[in-house]
């Protein structure tokens, strides 16, 4: 197991919790949650995640526009953000990898899986 942290910003209360369920089960990794991408990036810059799994259609702030703020603060610029969407097509795929998104994983996600999608997309061994 190892003692990475991830935070989750998404606004379906349901969501965050089967992913931190997933991934401190599968995984043993530390989960942080926030409900919207204000919450999020203040816990980002505070926490210093290893990686961030990030909604793309949240109310108020959306994931591109969190991941924007993310990457202009220079104390969680360098974190990696993984967009989880209901949205994945290829062209979608090219333009969040041409932002600096390191991948996307699509809604619903089989639950056993994402860790090993989370951890292959960053190039971390579980």
């Amino acid at each position: 197991m190892t003692d990475k942290r991830i935070l989750v910003i998404d606004n379906e209360e349901y969501i965050r919790e089967v992913v931190q369920i997933c991934l401190e089960t599968v995984a043993g990794w530390e989960v942080l949650t926030a409900a919207d991408g204000h919450c999020g990036l203040a816990l980002a810059q505070s926490t210093q995640p290893d990686a961030i799994l990030l909604d793309v259609m949240m109310p108020d702030m959306d994931g591109p526009t969190t991941f924007q703020n993310l990457q202009a603060n220079v104390a969680t610029a360098y974190i990696p953000v993984i967009l989880l969407t209901a949205k994945v097509q290829a062209s979608d795929r090219q333009r969040y990898a041409s932002m600096g998104i390191k991948a996307a994983i699509a809604k619903p996600f089989n639950p056993l899986q994402l860790a090993s999608l989370v951890a292959e997309a960053l190039g971390w061994s579980l």
